[in-house]
């Protein structure tokens, strides 16, 4: 079944409290980007395709600390999401092991939007 493109979307949600740089948040994200992609990949590949083929839609948002991310990521789960928390490395600007960003989806829009409808953009 083909869906609307604007039916299926990807969100990066990054931490407001570690005050990142621009180019370690564009960094993050990226990581978020690409993980999330490699696991729909086997996980959701036909939705992957489609997602790819219709524009690869990203919303970026923030959530105020830790604890708000790893809730979203509780409830994504739940939802059955593809969803990755990813942690620094801790080679620059933060300690090792620091939970930067939570990506979420590819997936369907509405169940995205549901959880993430509060979130400030970034």
């Amino acid at each position: 079944m083909s869906r609307n493109p604007s039916e299926i979307s990807m969100v990066i949600i990054t931490r407001k409290d570690l005050k990142l740089s621009a180019g370690k948040l564009a960094a993050q994200a990226s990581h978020a980007a690409v993980n999330c992609a490699l696991t729909a990949r086997k996980l959701k590949p036909t939705l992957l395709e489609e997602w790819r083929n219709t524009g690869s839609r990203k919303i970026v948002c923030q959530v105020s600390n830790l604890e708000e991310m790893k809730r979203m990521y509780g409830e994504a789960r739940t939802l059955g999401l593809v969803s990755e928390m990813i942690s620094d490395a801790g080679k620059t600007e933060i300690p090792s092991g620091t939970i930067t960003v939570l990506g979420l989806g590819p997936g369907p829009r509405r169940l995205i939007d549901a959880l993430t409808k509060d979130l400030p953009l970034l």
